[in-house]
């Protein structure tokens, strides 16, 4: 069996490892087994955390939506149903977008849901 150096290869694996680790605290970017297990925890968090955002960010509506909503006296449950039964389409972060830079056009839509719960 021939012979197989792989200098190159593991010096270019090594190299994109401690790239990637670059701003880590300590051991944790200079040695290659420290770096390859930090790299490795970075990645899957960042993987779940893209996943996460989504949800933080539907909290985040949810939250500007209930505030607004309570200004005009309906609950946030009671406005997503109003706005249900009255067939106004709207997703929570038109809604939320809505409350924070136009409440003039936020207070019509909380009047259409109160209307037609009534």
């Amino acid at each position: 069996m021939s012979r197989v150096k792989r200098g190159v290869t593991s010096h270019r694996r090594h190299k994109k490892v401690l790239s990637l680790t670059k701003g880590h605290a300590g051991q944790r970017h200079r040695l290659i087994k420290r770096a390859n297990e930090s790299m490795l925890h970075a990645l899957r968090y960042n993987w779940v955390d893209r996943r996460d955002r989504k949800g933080d960010f539907r909290e985040l509506w949810i939250m500007r939506i209930n505030a607004a909503a309570r200004l005009h006296g309906l609950s946030y449950s009671r406005l997503i149903h109003g706005l249900k039964v009255a067939g106004i389409e709207l997703d929570r972060k038109a809604l939320a977008d809505l409350a924070v830079t136009r409440p003039d056009a936020f207070e019509e839509l909380a009047g259409q849901a109160k209307a037609a719960l009534a």
